[in-house]
């Protein structure tokens, strides 16, 4: 396992502007094969990096890559929801957080990860092999609603219609690789399905077998409690779901009236700010990136920063 085999970090120079303002922990919730955090570690002298992933692969290629910065970097197995409870973290706060959300490279290229339609692939998708559904279990196993709000939720084309027809599918046999499931996607469409169409598809299942809505949404207020006066907190988010929670959560951590009722009896001086935001719009690539990185063309960066 190498740390090339993960994809290349986008929007390197970004993350650092927003991310780094002097020494002290940093997280990257997110590691991968440790791109963000190689940077970190190599721009910052005073910078430590406690480095977490839920795949035991990326979080092996991140100790080949930051070998160089021994001392400096701490490595953990868990969910970034979790990342708040490590004792550095709640021995030291955070100077910073990084997510950079989505699926690696790596994950797409493993067959066996199940993670791509490519022909043949197992449909698993566990960013964290040792967790129990995949996405074979969660076919076989939700109810014909349960199935279309995942659907939904992930942007699958027709998803009541592809629900339904997703059902009466696995009562004949199991649905258990991507060729299945392209199959039951193109008898519903009568035709041949588009890439967008398939990735679309395999990502509402994704999402839903790793919990990353949820992850996301518990995460986001726990890395914020956790920073030091002055941390930032940034979002690294590929899908439109995740971009809003993002958005949404820096929105309201920045201005305490957002939601709440016209002429409620509250002064202003009453009412404090958590911090601020320090992305008015999504941050993204440059042409010359994404010519580079195709990889980082719908990486959509947001950054906040805890009031000091």
């Amino acid at each position: 396992m190498y740390a090339s085999d993960f994809h290349a970090p986008v929007l390197v120079d970004e993350v650092m502007r927003y991310l780094v303002a002097g020494g002290g922990l940093y997280l990257d919730g997110t590691v991968g094969g440790g791109g963000h955090a190689k940077a970190v570690l190599e721009r910052c002298p005073g910078c430590h990096m406690l480095a977490v992933d839920r795949d035991p692969e990326a979080l092996e290629a991140a100790r080949a890559r930051l070998a160089g910065h021994a001392g400096r970097a701490t490595f953990a197995r868990m969910s970034f929801r979790d990342a708040p409870s490590h004792p550095r973290v709640r021995a030291e706060g955070l100077a910073g957080a990084l997510l950079d959300l989505g699926v690696s490279s790596h994950q797409l290229d493993r067959a066996d990860r199940g993670f791509t339609f490519r022909r043949g692939a197992a449909l698993d998708m566990r960013m964290n092999p040792g967790s129990r559904d995949s996405a074979a279990d969660l076919l076989a196993g939700s109810s014909r609603g349960e199935l279309q709000r995942v659907l939904r939720a992930g942007g699958a084309p027709r998803p009541g219609a592809l629900a339904a027809r997703i059902v009466r599918r696995r009562a004949e046999r199991p649905l258990r690789t991507s060729d299945d499931l392209v199959g039951v996607l193109e008898s519903l469409l009568a035709r041949r399905a588009t890439h967008a169409e398939k990735a679309r598809l395999f990502q509402a299942l994704r999402m839903r077998v790793n919990d990353e809505i949820a992850a996301l949404e518990d995460g986001l207020p726990a890395l914020r409690d956790a920073l030091r006066p002055g941390g930032a907190l940034v979002v690294i988010s590929y899908h439109s779901v995740e971009d809003g929670i993002v958005k949404r959560a820096f929105l309201d951590w920045s201005d305490p009236s957002r939601g709440l009722p016209r002429r409620l009896p509250v002064r202003d001086a009453d009412l404090s700010a958590l911090g601020s935001v320090l992305t008015r719009k999504p941050v993204t690539a440059g042409a010359a990136e994404t010519e580079a990185n195709p990889r980082a063309r719908p990486a959509r960066l947001r950054a906040w920063r805890r009031a000091a």
